[in-house]
């Protein structure tokens, strides 16, 4: 078992205990080089979201590893293709981080409306003046319109949220049909397309996958049909949005505020974005609990115990 980064001690001491594990105490990714190596080393490899797995690393000969257990539900970073090629298994960890990246939307929303981080800043630097009546004047959450473009589990928790919580009118696409029962539980309305939604939504909330087709998904010209003063989260993945579009966006007044949970580039961060006061950043903590990340770890022994037993894992992607 090749573990490629640190994972919560919980998880690292089961894996060493029920298998010959080799840990990475570093906490770093390790390099291409001797990921390729551990493919013709080890019967297993346990990546994370954040962690290239290309081609080349079942392309390794001789080839041994015959599962690839990757820690966190994206695996756009692992070389599917690739994988099923060589009958290597793919599995990742689903359901277990829903709830506690629900909340950080929430929170990220009511951040950018109500220009959280920016009025901490002025307070901690000392230039707070006391109150006053046009002090950090935000947007009203209660009875807004949000917008959720993709409705799984996640998309359905955070618009559960939303209409329950804050009485928000909820709108959302997705392409295949969702859950009939969490459409009902946030009495939520689907739109016949993204651009129908961006039209309409006082706030945006992206939770779509990461795929050739969503690369970019808001560019400049879908950022342009939004609402002027509208504000967008994304606690998906980073490269839904055109950085530079939103950036502009965002530096014109066209949107009033945005909240960021990943990025592009990953971990670089824009320098337009960094500079704006009307953007809420945090280093992609999305599932970042105890309770989430442990539990992915459950789910990532789950599917190496059936796999090792003979049994089909119960989270195979390929």
């Amino acid at each position: 078992m090749f573990v490629v980064r640190r994972l919560p001690p919980t998880t690292e001491a089961q894996l060493a205990a029920r298998y010959d594990t080799e840990l990475n105490p570093t906490d770093e990714t390790c390099p291409l080089e001797r990921l390729i190596a551990a493919a013709s080393e080890f019967d297993a490899i346990v990546p994370t979201v954040v962690d290239d797995v290309p081609a080349a690393v079942f392309a390794a000969a001789p080839l041994r590893v015959r599962i690839v257990a990757n820690f966190g539900v994206g695996f756009d970073r692992i070389a599917l293709d690739a994988a099923r090629s060589r009958g290597v298994v793919v599995t990742n960890t689903p359901g277990v981080l829903t709830e506690d990246t629900a909340d950080l939307a929430m929170m990220l929303l009511l951040a950018a409306a109500r220009r959280a981080s920016e009025a901490e800043r002025e307070l901690r630097a000392g230039e707070w003046q006391g109150w006053r009546p046009t002090h950090m004047l935000g947007t009203r959450v209660n009875g807004a319109t949000l917008g959720i473009v993709g409705f799984g589990r996640i998309g359905a928790a955070v618009a559960r949220r939303a209409y329950r919580g804050f009485g928000m009118r909820v709108l959302f696409v997705n392409p295949s049909d969702p859950d009939a029962s969490a459409v009902a539980d946030a009495a939520a309305e689907r739109c016949d397309s993204l651009e129908a939604l961006l039209a309409q939504a006082d706030f945006v909330s992206l939770h779509a996958p990461a795929r050739p087709d969503t690369r970019r998904l808001l560019d400049a010209s879908r950022i342009d049909l939004m609402r002027p003063g509208a504000i967008l989260v994304n606690t998906a993945r980073g490269d839904l949005i055109d950085e530079r579009a939103l950036a502009t966006a965002l530096e014109s007044g066209a949107l009033a505020a945005a909240g960021l949970d990943v990025f592009e580039r990953e971990p670089v961060v824009s320098e337009r974005l960094l500079m704006l006061r009307n953007v809420v950043l945090l280093p992609h903590i999305g599932s970042a609990t105890t309770s989430s990340r442990v539990a992915m770890g459950a789910r990532v022994l789950s599917n190496l115990d059936a796999f090792f037993r003979g049994q089909a894992p119960p989270d195979r992607v390929a």
